[in-house]
């Protein structure tokens, strides 16, 4: 009887740990004001090559014949 209650708390505090663990991983932090220099590098940008973006968005644009948002989905045939 003393293992099954030995296992069961064990059992237990690992399952507060792992709760733990997930609501921890779940924490909001901001980006600090001195971090903000290093993110805010040409490199670290998502859009690092703006001759290349701004060719890929004219051809997307041309196929689609609209301009704006991108979170449509559609092959360009307009039937939608």
């Amino acid at each position: 009887m003393k293992i099954h209650i030995t296992t069961f708390r064990v059992r237990n505090l690992m399952l507060i740990a792992a709760g733990a663990l997930l609501l921890n991983g779940c924490a909001s932090l901001g980006v600090k004001p001195w971090q903000r220099d290093v993110l805010a590098r040409e490199d670290m940008q998502l859009n690092a090559e703006p001759l290349t973006h701004a060719i890929n968005d004219h051809m997307y644009f041309s196929k689609e014949a609209s301009s704006g948002g991108r979170g449509f989905a559609g092959g360009g045939c307009g039937c939608n």
